[in-house]
């Protein structure tokens, strides 16, 4: 019964940090400014986007990009100049590959 609800308690609290992104063209209206970088040594956060909504669970670098505001997490904008940035982030390939390089940052994707 313990791991029951041990299992269900977690599984309720990564719901919580789902990972849907709008887009937002300033700066003012964003919850977090993004730099991509040119290489995977040089970032926060490596970030996969997936095609579905309900594959973005969990704050692993799951990202789907969503229509409106009101669907989503997080709104960030893209910044210019890595100086501007509160995260910054790299693409990559494959799924199994996203995730968090540097901890510390974590806590700007939490909802």
């Amino acid at each position: 019964m313990k791991t029951f609800l041990l299992i269900l308690f977690l599984s309720i609290c990564s719901l919580g940090y789902s990972q849907k992104i709008y887009v937002v063209g300033y700066k003012s209206r964003a919850d977090v400014k993004v730099f991509v970088v040119d290489y995977e040594s040089q970032c926060d956060l490596k970030v996969f986007n997936v095609e579905y909504q309900s594959q973005a669970i969990g704050n692993e670098g799951l990202w789907t990009y969503v229509d409106y505001s009101s669907q989503s997490d997080k709104k960030v904008c893209y910044v210019e100049y890595e100086s501007q940035s509160d995260l910054k982030i790299y693409y990559v390939k494959y799924k199994s590959q996203a995730g968090w390089k540097n901890n510390s940052k974590k806590h700007l994707l939490y909802k």
